[in-house]
């Protein structure tokens, strides 16, 4: 069964920073790209970040490009989103993702609050 649990949310003031946290199980982890989305309050789910299988290419939103920075470690099957000069518009629970071939796999979420 896969499953992947994110961590690391919380509260945190502007400029402040996080570090969230995706355990992966279940699966190959290192034959698959990972991806990060987020869904704030009355918007739809948009992607935040993503990086390569082997973790050699990494796309980010325009958003946070610059503040924001997604890794993996393929050995503890963990992937990570780095997040600086954080804004009250990075509010949102944000998701771990795994597009395979038969499935997308998602996790719980871990809320992300950064006050003003």
């Amino acid at each position: 069964q896969v499953r992947l649990v994110e961590s690391g949310g919380g509260l945190v003031q502007a400029g402040g920073s996080l570090r969230l946290s995706c355990a992966v199980s279940g699966l190959t982890f290192s034959r698959f790209p990972i991806l990060w989305y987020r869904r704030a309050p009355g918007k739809e789910r948009a992607l935040v970040a993503r990086i390569s299988s082997g973790g050699e290419s990494t796309l980010y939103a325009d958003s946070v490009k610059g503040r924001f920075t997604i890794s993996r470690d393929n050995a503890k099957s963990m992937v990570y989103l780095q997040m600086t000069m954080l804004k009250p518009e990075d509010t949102a629970v944000y998701y771990c993702n795994i597009p395979t071939f038969s499935a997308s796999y998602w996790g719980q979420g871990t809320q992300v609050t950064v006050s003003s």
